[in-house]
Order: structure tokens, then sequence, then C-alpha cells
């Protein structure tokens, strides 16, 4: 027993908890809080905060608008792209990549066409279509953020993209 629970009492209570409103710490706002050796650890608080963004991100943007929205930026920034780069900058896998391209090119928000220097190969580029989807999806996303970063000062949220980016940019890139 653990808190007066049984095994499968708290397991239940755990699951239950994941689905709930929950505060800062992830638990009720009466329940007791994790522990300090947790609560301390940087990737434990990352770990949370990223299942509260994916949370509040999915409750807005569903899963082909977040690929959408990861491509086409891609795009915008970098200029055309060959689909082996546009998977490298994501780290995403190259069919999910083809996939993702496909559906956009669909829709009329790229194109593809061959590379004049290897015509084994797509070059990709955003239309005005995909601009214009992208500056949609870019406040869907900046709705999220807002959101997700409310409890901080525009000073703390500049703060805190910029000591993720450092923490990130020690380590090797990986995959999605």
């Amino acid at each position: 027993m653990l808190l007066g629970h049984t095994n499968v009492g708290f397991a239940n209570d755990i699951i239950h908890s994941l689905a709930a409103p929950t505060g800062y710490d992830g638990v009720m706002p009466d329940a007791p809080r994790p522990p300090v050796a947790l609560r301390t650890l940087v990737s434990w608080q990352a770990s949370r905060v990223a299942t509260i963004g994916t949370r509040l991100t999915a409750a807005r943007m569903p899963l082909e608008a977040r690929s959408d929205f990861a491509v086409l930026s891609a795009l915008e920034e970098y200029g055309a792209l060959s689909q082996a780069d546009i998977g490298r900058v994501l780290g995403l896998d190259r069919n999910n990549v083809n996939g993702i391209v496909v559906r956009l090119e669909a829709g009329g928000f790229l194109r593809r066409s061959p590379d004049p220097g290897d015509r084994r190969r797509n070059i990709v580029a955003i239309t005005r279509t995909g601009a214009e989807r992208l500056t949609e999806l870019k406040r869907q996303a900046d709705a999220v953020q807002d959101e997700l970063l409310a409890a901080l000062s525009p000073t703390d949220r500049e703060t805190l993209v910029r000591l993720l980016g450092e923490v990130l940019a020690a380590h090797p890139a990986q995959p999605a």
C-alpha cells in the first residue's frame, strides 16, 4: 500500500490523474506534490511541460496540422529543400516526409520539382497558399504557447527559450 491505496487502486488513481485537470506539478491542486527529488530534476520538469504542451497542442491542432506546420516552417525559413533535407532538418523519417509532402502538394501548399543538379530527387518549395496556411498555423501555435507559458513574463519566456536552445545545442541532434 502507498498513501492508503492498494497497488491496483494506486495504478488506477495514476491513470485517472493523467486525464484530470492538473496544476503545475501535474497533480490535482489539493493532492500531495511529487517529491523534491523529482521536482528539482530539469529532465522531470521538462518532461511534464512537454506533456502539458502536447495536450494543449493536440487540443488546438490536429496531428496533420502539426506536421504541416513543421514542414511549411522549414520551407519558409530555409527556402526550397529536398525531401531528404526536410527530414534531416526536422528529424523525420523520409517515408513520413514523403506522406506529408504528398498531402501538402495535393492541397496546393507546396510544389515539388525535379532537382536540376540530381534528377533522382525532388526539390520542395512553399507556395503562396502554403504561406497563407503557415500564417494560420502560426496563430494556432502561438495560442498554445501563450496558454502553456501564461505564468511567465515575456522576458522570462525569452530566457526559457534561450536556455532550452542552449541545452539542445549541447547535445547531438536526434531523430524524432
